[in-house]
């Protein structure tokens, strides 16, 4: 093996201060795994840590990016869960492992890689045994890139949290890696979606993929046409992207008594609705902050039962990180994945 291994760092907040540098291979300690980084997806936050820092004790340099997919090829002392050559995935929260994250009323919990903890976009990484899942047998280190905190975020709103049933109504807002995660997940437990876009192309793609409803939100409201489809009862699940004041439109949407998984902030983190329909519709509005390793681990395994591949929109080289940035400026269909080797 190398000495020495190419990783991103951030010497401030700011794409200007991003650098591609060549540092030591870290080496593995007590209870650690050295991974070697195949591939990395980016997210939403990746690109709003990187930008605006979102607050969070950023300790520089700082490597960005939470979401990695790679192979074990050393372990330290008393290290065991794995072994070398196993195929693995980070998680979004170190040390949530089931039930309720850590933290309280004052000091919500939010610690997490590529923030509180260093990233991944680095092409070895040492971390704690217990930050990492097995890989899905039937995806290749791209596609199980996408898992750690876009499809986990599709997973934990609609099965750990949601009880999505057959028959059930769910309503996606673009096509992006939680969407499309949201669609396939919907569709193989017989749910029916309707999702909705500002591009015909995607749209034609996402119901290619399986979408029973298409809206094309710059030609018809969108809440409109999910009334329209569902007769008038609304979405069971809503899968609120958006954020802001665009909560108002899914309590619009909602059906009585149905479900509104907070999940995006691209309007704003303050967010706004009618008390009238949130009283009397009674929905439940829950916000997801992704979700804990037992339930990665959960789809994990029905991923490897269903066959389900993500939808990948585009694969840059390492190098690429800046062009990679600049698609997610533009919105991609599906996810934007790195690649280390």
């Amino acid at each position: 093996m190398a000495e020495t291994m190419k990783r991103w760092e951030m010497s401030a907040i700011g794409r200007e201060h991003l650098a591609l540098t060549e540092v030591a291979i870290p080496k593995a300690r007590a209870g650690e795994v050295l991974v070697r980084v195949h591939a990395v997806s980016l997210n939403y936050r990746d690109k709003l840590v990187i930008e605006t820092g979102m607050g969070l004790p950023l300790a520089f340099p700082f490597t960005p990016g939470s979401d990695l997919a790679g192979e074990v090829v050393g372990m330290g002392e008393g290290a065991d869960r794995f072994a070398v050559g196993d195929r693995v995935i980070s998680t979004f929260t170190p040390g949530w492992l089931d039930g309720r994250p850590a933290g309280d009323a004052r000091h919500p919990p939010y610690k997490t890689l590529g923030g509180a903890w260093p990233g991944v976009l680095s092409q070895y990484v040492a971390f704690p045994q217990d930050w990492f899942v097995r890989s899905p047998e039937t995806l290749d280190f791209v596609q199980s890139s996408t898992l750690p905190c876009a499809g986990l975020t599709a997973w934990f709103a609609l099965v750990e949290r949601g009880d999505l049933q057959s028959g059930q109504t769910v309503a996606l807002q673009g096509t992006g890696g939680v969407s499309l995660l949201a669609l396939q997940i919907a569709r193989s437990r017989g749910a029916r979606v309707v999702i909705s876009s500002g591009d015909d192309e995607k749209l034609a793609r996402a119901v290619a993929l399986g979408a029973d409803l298409g809206v094309n939100r710059h030609d018809e409201d969108w809440v409109e046409a999910v009334r329209t489809f569902t007769d008038d009862a609304g979405a069971d699940h809503i899968l609120e992207l958006v954020g802001g004041a665009h909560l108002n439109r899914s309590l619009e949407a909602v059906a009585v008594q149905g479900r509104i998984s907070l999940i995006g902030v691209l309007d704003g983190f303050d967010f706004s609705g009618s008390s009238g329909l949130l009283i009397t519709k009674s929905p439940v509005i829950q916000g997801i902050n992704v979700g804990h390793r037992r339930a990665l681990e959960d789809f994990v395994a029905e991923i490897d039962r269903i066959q389900l591949k993500p939808a990948v929109d585009t694969v840059y080289p390492l190098a690429e990180l800046p062009a990679a940035l600049d698609h997610l400026d533009r919105g991609a269909f599906g996810k934007i994945v790195i690649t280390l080797v």
